[in-house]
């Protein structure tokens, strides 16, 4: 016997934003927005009170305190918000970093702390246990899908490190999926985003479990990037590719329930050390990780599954001769600079890297088992 779970509801297309505010209006009185500074000066944040507060509607308080790789005293002053301000909700506005903080204000809310007690590596989900408040999620990039996922990734002050707090509970309550509130990110964010909407997809279709919902879901998840990323990143205000990126990136959240593999685990070390973005962590890494895979002795199973990705690039027309090869094509498409050289990574701290990676628990789903030298293979062969 196998249970399988599925997402949010979800509003999708234009005019999501005016339904999440006639359907929320009555059930709740003080919404706190957790987002970030470019959003505000963008006039997102603005947008979104402004829905909010039409006639008759709900107060709304803006927390932009949010950092790109979210830190815990980003948690600590926005739970400080929520309470003194009085809210009785949340919104998340933006991308993964304001959707997982918000994500761990919402179950900090209702619990004590310290935060470090719920690492879900240690077990926290067993004590994350008392109602919480409604979150509603809104994204404004089309990447982590974290509005539809049931985990928040945090830096803890006491070790450094990206730390996963997660409950079935966390998952937001609607997500709103607007296309053009992502029509002004710039195209290095939309390329970095999309690449990490594609590691989804990929890593969660390569994990060595029985989730055939999910598998198909990963394959056009993927099919979408392929046909969509190239022209979201070239047409800012292409709606269609827009809309058609915000529904890949909730797809590739949906199918990682299976799990992740050794490419997050790759570059989670490099956003906390480096504030690298994940999204260009993944792309730097992602394809000398699918080239250690090739030069692997697979099984069957494991070689149909990279025969079909590499298929699905044929069919978009950017199948290079293996499947690494096409991987870095793309993504060079979309304008990535290779080599962690070029990040300001410094090639002594390789080994650390690989340390840390190793205690990542993303590879423990990879499509094959790795060990510390692997990935330490990995990341001299990006460097």
């Amino acid at each position: 016997m196998q249970q399988f779970n599925f997402p949010t509801i979800i509003l999708y297309g234009e005019g999501s934003l005016n339904a999440l505010a006639e359907r929320i209006r009555g059930q709740v009185r003080h919404v706190l927005i957790v987002t970030d500074a470019t959003l505000v000066k963008a006039g997102l944040a603005a947008k979104v009170t402004a829905a909010l507060q039409a006639p008759g509607g709900i107060k709304a308080t803006v927390f932009d305190g949010t950092h790109p790789n979210p830190i815990e005293e980003d948690v600590e002053k926005g739970l400080e918000a929520y309470k003194g301000n009085g809210c009785d909700a949340l919104i998340a506005l933006g991308g993964g970093s304001p959707m997982d903080t918000a994500k761990v204000i919402r179950f900090m809310a209702a619990h004590a702390g310290p935060l470090a007690q719920y690492d879900d590596a240690k077990g926290g989900d067993k004590l994350i246990v008392n109602a919480m408040p409604p979150l509603y999620a809104i994204p404004t990039t089309s990447g982590t899908g974290s509005e539809v996922g049931r985990s928040g990734v945090i830096i803890l002050r006491a070790t450094g490190k990206k730390t996963i707090f997660f409950h079935p509970r966390l998952m937001p309550d609607i997500a709103v999926l607007e296309p053009s509130l992502t029509a002004g990110l710039p195209p290095h964010i939309t390329a970095a985003t999309g690449i990490d909407a594609f590691t989804h997809c990929l890593e969660a279709y390569f994990v060595n479990a029985f989730h055939p919902l999910a598998d198909g879901i990963a394959q056009e998840g993927i099919r979408l990037i392929l046909k969509h990323l190239p022209i979201a990143y070239a047409e800012g205000s292409n709606l269609e590719s827009r809309g058609a990126m915000q529904m890949a990136a909730a797809m590739g959240a949906t199918a990682f329930q299976k799990g992740l593999g050794m490419i997050h685990s790759l570059a989670h070390p490099l956003s906390a050390r480096y504030n690298t973005h994940h999204g260009l962590a993944n792309a730097l890494l992602l394809p000398a990780a699918i080239a250690f895979l090739e030069a692997k002795p697979l099984d069957d199973g494991a070689k149909v599954k990279l025969e079909r990705v590499q298929d699905l690039f044929g069919e978009a027309g950017l199948a290079k001769a293996t499947l690494s090869e096409s991987c870095r094509n793309f993504f060079a498409i979309l304008g990535v600079p290779f080599g962690l050289r070029n990040h300001k990574v410094p090639e002594g701290e390789l080994e650390g890297l690989s340390q840390d990676a190793f205690e990542d628990t993303c590879h423990a789903s990879n499509i094959i088992p790795v060990k510390r030298e692997d990935l330490l293979a990995v990341y001299k062969a990006a460097y």
